[in-house]
Formats: structure tokens, C-alpha cells, sequence
């Protein structure tokens, strides 16, 4: 598992005073560092090597602003040429927020999905859990 800490902005909140939904996609993203970095160590976009296939996410309770978020990151499937990344935003002991994201390996050049190599796999398996 992987773990961030991100601190709601003003900026952040909705006219109804919560964070707004929108911005979970974003800190979701911002979460998946470590994943990307298995794929890319240097983080080179000209070598960019993931998609993002869907998004799912689903609201459990309000998140508000001046409380620390706490994004948790963990693989939940592994396959040939994707794997989905489930996360979950924390916020003084409640999850409020949860979600996956698919994820794919693809050549930009060719236009088509490439195989997780073992070492691959074997570093996403460090952070599996069933969602």
C-alpha cells in the first residue's frame, strides 16, 4: 500500500461547504505516483508506458476542508496488459471516498496494449489487496 497526505484547499470546497466531487480524481491521480514509477522510474513522459482505461469512484460520506486527507493506494487486480488500482480517501477515521482505476500498458508507437512483464507483476503483487 501506498500513502499520501494531501491538505484540502479553500479553493477545493463547493457552494454546499464539502470538498467537491471533481477533485478526488485529481488527488486520486496525484496518489498513483508510486504505481507510475513502477513502470517509469524517471517518471519520463516521453516514455510514457500507462493509459487509464476507467475511473470509478464512489462517495461514502462528506469530506470537509481544514482536516487532512489520507489517500490510500493498493493494486486490486493484475492481468496480462492492465491492472486496477483501488484507492481510498480517509478523513479523521472515515472513508469518504473510494474508487478504481484501470490502468493499461500500452505502446503510444504501436497503438496497442503490452504485456506486464514479471518484474512487473511481481512489484505490483507488494501492494495487492482485495478491494
Amino acid at each position: 500500500m501506498w500513502q499520501d497526505n494531501f491538505s484540502p484547499r479553500f479553493s477545493d470546497t463547493d457552494a454546499l461547504g464539502h470538498i467537491n466531487n471533481t477533485v478526488f480524481a485529481v488527488w486520486f491521480e496525484g496518489a498513483r505516483q508510486g504505481v507510475f514509477e513502477i513502470f517509469t522510474p524517471q517518471l519520463n513522459l516521453k516514455q510514457w508506458p500507462l493509459i487509464v482505461a476507467s475511473v470509478k469512484l464512489e462517495y461514502h460520506a462528506q469530506t470537509h476542508y481544514g482536516k487532512a486527507v489520507e489517500i490510500r493506494t493498493y493494486i486490486s487486480r493484475i492481468g496480462g496488459s492492465s491492472f486496477d488500482v483501488y484507492q481510498e480517501a480517509w478523513q479523521a477515521g472515515v472513508k469518504t471516498v473510494s474508487g478504481t482505476a484501470v490502468m493499461v500498458q500500452f505502446d503510444y508507437a504501436g497503438n496497442k496494449a503490452v504485456a506486464i512483464t514479471p518484474q512487473q507483476k511481481q512489484q505490483l503483487n507488494l501492494h495487492l489487496h482485495s478491494a
